[in-house]
């Protein structure tokens, strides 16, 4: 279908009567939502059932959204809590409306999920050793690739020094760790707070999977660890929420692989640097007039706090924050 085909879900006009004709029946409420910014979210109804569209923005086909659905598919039938997918195509997912909260700020401050906090951690725990259960030779077309060689690529294509990166892309080559003994898992690969969908009982849904690829599954439990996941409440470094006893004896207990403590800070070293050099790229689009963005200058600010996350969790830092 092409861009100016009414039931391209790819076309600018309101999504509705896209909608009504591949449900097959009238929809309502249909209305945008905040966040997201690769890809756009619209809320709505259809013969009563809340739902969800999430879709490539206009004029922008990334595709590849039907492996997310299959992802979606895949880790239901394990057990992770997922929407529901209802409808999927190259551009576009229909997935059920689940209720609850994904703004780390509220989930790990307001009354309402005080009760959820001090699960989380565990919840997550048992939720990450379901998802690392799904059958990777069903997702053989997912990428893999060598993560350090990766951000040691894109740190060196922005031409910035930054000392405590490239500090840290040594160390990391140097003490990879050896692979965990589940072998190859799908991994999120953004399994965070924020992607987290949170009700006052803890853990509702698992969100955005445009990043699932094949890898080891410390990469997952490494990567909720990261410091900046923690949004100020930095005595529990499990998004915020928990302790690591929480999450690896949970995740265990699940049937996840065990957890090596010293490859476990080697996952979350990369993340930091990751997240870091992912701060340095999205200012860059603001500085290089790309795309002005306030948002995008806040974040190139970041870039100092992660430097000094990954300083701390090496060797003569201050210890594993």
């Amino acid at each position: 279908m092409g861009a100016s085909d009414p039931a391209d879900p790819a076309n600018p006009a309101n999504p509705a009567e896209f909608l009504a004709d591949l449900l097959g029946a009238p929809v309502d409420g249909v209305r945008r939502l905040s966040g997201g910014a690769s890809r756009e979210t619209w809320s709505f109804d259809c013969a009563g059932r809340p739902l969800i569209l999430r879709r490539d923005p206009p004029g922008v086909e990334k595709a590849g959204m039907e492996t997310e659905a299959r992802l979606l598919r895949a880790a239901a039938g394990q057990g992770v809590p997922v929407p529901e997918v209802v409808a999927a195509g190259p551009t576009y997912i229909v997935m059920t409306r689940v209720e609850g909260e994904t703004i780390p700020r509220k989930i790990l401050r307001d009354d309402e999920f005080a009760d959820a906090r001090p699960r989380l951690a565990a919840q997550c725990g048992t939720t990450l050793a379901a998802l690392h259960r799904i059958p990777v030779t069903d997702f053989a077309d997912l990428p893999r690739t060598d993560q350090v060689a990766e951000w040691r690529e894109h740190l060196d294509v922005m031409g910035e020094p930054h000392p405590a990166f490239e500090l840290g892309l040594l160390w990391l080559e140097a003490n990879r760790p050896t692979p965990s003994g589940r072998g190859e898992v799908v991994v999120h690969g953004d399994f965070r707070n924020g992607n987290l969908l949170v009700g006052p009982d803890g853990l509702r849904a698992v969100l955005d999977w445009e990043l699932a690829h094949r890898g080891d599954p410390l990469e997952d439990l490494g990567w909720l660890c990261v410091k900046a996941w923690r949004f100020g409440a930095v005595d529990k470094p499990v998004g915020g929420f928990g302790p690591f006893e929480a999450l690896i004896d949970a995740y265990e207990s699940a049937g996840g692989c065990t957890v090596d403590r010293d490859a476990l800070v080697w996952w979350q070293a990369l993340g930091t640097l990751k997240w870091g050099v992912m701060c340095i790229i999205q200012a860059s689009l603001h500085t290089a007039g790309a795309l002005r963005s306030v948002e995008l200058a806040a974040i190139g600010r970041r870039v100092c706090e992660n430097e000094w996350d990954l300083l701390e969790l090496l060797p003569w830092g201050a210890g594993h924050a």
